[in-house]
């Protein structure tokens, strides 16, 4: 019977496994209207595509954006929204979803527009901070990351730079520019604090949480 048993949960697994294969197959890569920079349906860890948009300042598109996390939350957490009707519901759940993800929500930028170290670090830290109620100097240390990342590059972020932050919900933010690891902000909250940034009700990019919404709610 304990043989049976484990034959058939196998089988459970494979089937499962093999569904997943399935849908990953029919993902595609989703590009952002503004600025035409096109972001991969899923990173290498198992993080999947939840929307993309963009970052003004005036009229300028400093930077387009890609909000990735979890299975769950790509393809189980709105499931049940609709973006039309439901829409308040929907961002307060993707929110939630995104800030305490299982493994970790990552934000990937590309900028479009050239920015200098200082400018990069303090813009983001600046958003970050409000939105963070631990200690400030987690906030500063991310800026530090950001500024030492960007200025190894040659003292600015030129178009088509890459700069990804990894939120791990209860562990901290890793930094890295262009594929390069630059370091990690060690904190209990600034991951979910780093996640509002983009996606609460004054996010900096509009369009990347109206795309998550499309991309992620049932109907």
């Amino acid at each position: 019977r304990g043989a049976a048993k484990e034959e058939a949960a196998r089988a459970a697994r494979a089937e499962e496994a093999a569904r997943r294969a399935e849908e990953d197959a029919l993902l595609k890569p989703l590009r952002d209207r503004a600025t035409g920079i096109e972001f991969p349906p899923k990173l290498d860890d198992d993080l999947y595509l939840l929307g993309v948009g963009v970052r003004k300042k005036a009229i300028i598109n400093v930077y387009s954006v890609g909000a990735y996390s979890s299975r769950e939350v790509r393809f189980d957490a709105l499931s049940s929204f609709s973006a039309g009707s439901d829409r308040k519901r929907a961002s307060a759940t993707l929110r939630t979803a995104a800030r305490s993800a299982p493994a970790k929500t990552s934000v990937l930028l590309e900028m479009a527009f050239k920015a200098g170290a200082d400018a990069m670090a303090s813009a983001i830290a600046e958003s970050v901070a409000p939105r963070h109620g631990g200690d400030k100097g987690d906030v500063e240390s991310l800026k530090s990351l950001i500024f030492d990342g960007v200025k190894a590059k040659g003292g600015a972020a030129t178009k088509g730079t890459k700069l990804r932050f990894d939120c791990r919900p209860g562990v901290g933010v890793a930094v890295s520019v262009d594929g390069n690891t630059i370091g990690m902000v060690e904190s209990i909250d600034l991951g979910a604090a780093l996640c509002d940034v983009f996606l609460d009700d004054k996010a900096v990019s509009p369009p990347l949480r109206d795309s998550c919404l499309q991309n992620c709610c049932g109907s």
